[in-house]
């Protein structure tokens, strides 16, 4: 597919279209809404983090409104069942016989809100897995197609343990993103508080369709690269494993096991997003250090020395990106 300057500006303006019709309904968190934007645009499936009353359910539903996407919010609880999730077969009365019909589940919706993800069973995640990598559905040996484009943006609240199953590292592996939504400020709560304790009412517009979405992530695939800029992403990753040689020494100190291969395109397509929302054709190294930390911080498993001095993945994130140096 050949790109030209008129779909690439028709691309730029749709995507800063939607960031601002976004805005309208989300105070503050620009980082958040325009790294979720990259995520969507990518076709990755998006982790939030944060503490409850954040905004994060809101966000998603103020997405679903600017995009035109169908949406569907699935609550996760410890007693909801994969069937819960998917859909089940039902016995229908059809020409005077029983026959079975799939009944579907709210995950056949282009934007899934799995919410508390981490408050469901492992049996229960489980059947997020094969939705977000192979964008299908199986029961009962029948394979279900799910509405293209489609994504999951789940939430977690990560001060709460009580009654919570950690999402396991294959699965944390299939989130393109993961952001850490934070407290707002003085002033962007005053602006909450206008809108939520008064009558104040937010009209919100469609900008764009989950067609125009799909074509345009045939836009960003064809958005060129320079082999520099590459190595340069694929040098970060590398730097997350304790077992090379050439890894940071706080790396060695602090990680236990590094990023995969999934970390990597995940950097490469969402700088692309990044360049573009930019309004440039290049990629360039502040693209990469960007979108590094929402594509590698779910991706690094501390070590024991690690937890006890208190570091995040995002303290390791930063370090790597100061050694590594960009050609």
């Amino acid at each position: 597919m050949e790109i030209n300057e008129k779909d690439i500006q028709d691309l730029i303006d749709n995507v800063l279209m939607c960031e601002q019709e976004i805005g309208k309904g989300i105070i503050g968190q620009k980082d958040i809404v325009r790294q979720v934007l990259i995520g969507i645009l990518s076709g990755g499936n998006i982790l939030l983090e944060g503490v409850p009353g954040l905004g994060k359910t809101q966000l998603v539903k103020t997405i679903s409104k600017v995009l035109d996407l169908s949406f569907s919010r699935i609550q996760f609880t410890p007693d909801l069942m994969p069937a819960d999730v998917t859909g089940t077969n039902l016995i229908v009365k059809e020409n005077d016989k029983n026959v079975f019909e799939f009944d579907k589940g709210p995950i056949f919706a282009n934007l899934v809100l799995a919410d508390e993800i981490n408050r469901a069973t492992p049996k229960t995640q489980s059947a997020l897995l094969e939705a977000m990598q192979e964008k299908t559905v199986t029961v009962s040996k029948s394979t279900y197609e799910l509405p293209s484009p489609f994504m999951v943006l789940a939430t977690q609240n990560p001060i709460e343990n009580e009654g919570t199953y950690p999402l396991p590292e294959a699965q944390l592996d299939r989130f393109m993103f993961k952001l850490n939504v934070e407290y707002p400020s003085l002033e962007e709560l005053k602006e909450i508080m206008e809108i939520t304790v008064t009558n104040k009412q937010v009209a919100l517009s469609s900008i764009i369709d989950g067609e125009k979405i799909l074509s345009m992530r045939k836009i960003i695939k064809e958005v060129p690269i320079a082999d520099a800029v590459t190595e340069y992403a694929l040098k970060v990753l590398l730097a997350t494993h304790p077992d090379r040689e050439d890894s940071p020494e706080k790396t060695k100190k602090y990680i236990a096991v590094g990023a995969s291969p999934r970390g990597a395109q995940s950097i490469i397509t969402g700088a692309k997003v990044r360049a573009l929302m930019e309004g440039r054709l290049n990629v360039s190294f502040e693209d990469i250090k960007f979108v590094a930390y929402p594509a590698l911080r779910h991706r690094l498993i501390l070590n024991f020395e690690g937890v006890s001095d208190n570091l995040t993945p995002d303290d390791l994130i930063t370090e790597i990106l100061e050694v590594v140096k960009a050609v």
